[in-house]
């Protein structure tokens, strides 16, 4: 049986914690769709093209010979895993705060699609301590991030701040 694991999120905007997690899924399962999650409900820094963009231009560092792919969706994230022929929807874990939320997400959406599995992946040091709104919060107060993302999005990062 061939497993293509989705990793979905907001990616607003991707850092290296997620590239962590990202190419560790890829390891583990061969396949894997980063999907990009078009309304969450916060405040958004980038557009959803940006960030499907910004992911997609991160993600190509990894060696992955065309096997992950990066795709924009809405609506519940179980009901797009079942759509694009997901086995395994992987989720990333900082801290026992992420812990108790995805516990809560992870076993709803078991309940509502239990053929699709639910797997969380401890990031790694030094990404540990990582979150996009430290990333967004260190540039727009005019501090260097640029060793916590990738440099597309260092960039992207430093023109949003200037303007």
């Amino acid at each position: 049986m061939t497993i293509t694991a989705l990793y979905p999120g907001t990616f607003d905007p991707m850092h290296n914690g997620h590239l962590d997690i990202a190419e560790r899924a890829f390891r583990l399962w061969g396949s894997l769709i980063v999907g990009i999650y078009d309304l969450p409900n916060k405040k958004l820094l980038f557009t959803h093209q940006e960030r499907v963009s910004l992911a997609t231009e991160a993600l190509s560092k990894i060696d992955h010979k065309g096997n992950i792919r990066v795709l924009g969706y809405s609506g519940l994230t179980v009901t797009f895993a079942k759509e694009i022929g997901a086995n395994v929807v992987v989720r990333g874990l900082r801290n026992s705060v992420d812990f108790d939320f995805e516990l809560q997400m992870g076993q709803t959406n078991h309940w509502m699609v239990p053929e699709v599995e639910i797997v969380c992946m401890f990031a790694n040091a030094p990404n540990h301590f990582v979150s996009a709104t430290l990333v967004r919060e260190i540039t727009f107060l005019g501090g260097d991030m640029s060793a916590l993302v990738p440099p597309c999005v260092a960039m992207a990062l430093r023109l949003k701040a200037n303007k």
